[in-house]
């Protein structure tokens, strides 16, 4: 009687870290819980995959909420020893629609309305800097 105890208690437990498990994978914070209005306009992927990778995002952003614009950025993929750049336009319509691997990541005609930039070197070092172009 005694090891058929022991063995649903077992079973009891193994099933109350599982469900711990799968209810604290279900409810990550995410992109879509951020405060405001964030839409990914461009993106580039550098196609080696041995090396480093490189990803370039312009994003729109509706407010100047830098917590948010910075925890944004903290949600974008980042792979080791790669590069993860992220710049925000407060406009739609003055925002480049293609990025490129040189810098500058795009055309300096948008320069004006990038309002914040949020980079993940290949070191894990994160820098986050409102107004990059003035």
């Amino acid at each position: 009687m005694s090891t058929r105890y022991v063995f649903y208690a077992l079973i009891l437990v193994v099933a109350a870290i599982m469900i711990w498990i799968i209810s604290e994978t279900v409810t990550q914070p995410g992109i879509s819980d951020l405060e405001g209005e964030f839409e990914e306009l461009a993106f580039y992927r550098n196609e080696n995959n041995t090396g480093p990778i490189v990803r370039i995002y312009a994003v729109y952003a509706s407010d100047t909420l830098w917590d948010q614009m910075k925890s944004y950025g903290e949600f974008m993929p980042h792979t080791k020893y790669g590069n993860t750049r992220v710049y925000f336009f407060n406009s739609k319509k003055n925002a480049p629609n293609a990025l490129r691997s040189n810098e500058p990541n795009f055309d300096e005609v948008y320069n004006s309305s990038c309002i914040g930039f949020y980079e993940k070197s290949s070191m894990g070092q994160e820098r986050f800097v409102k107004y990059p172009f003035r």
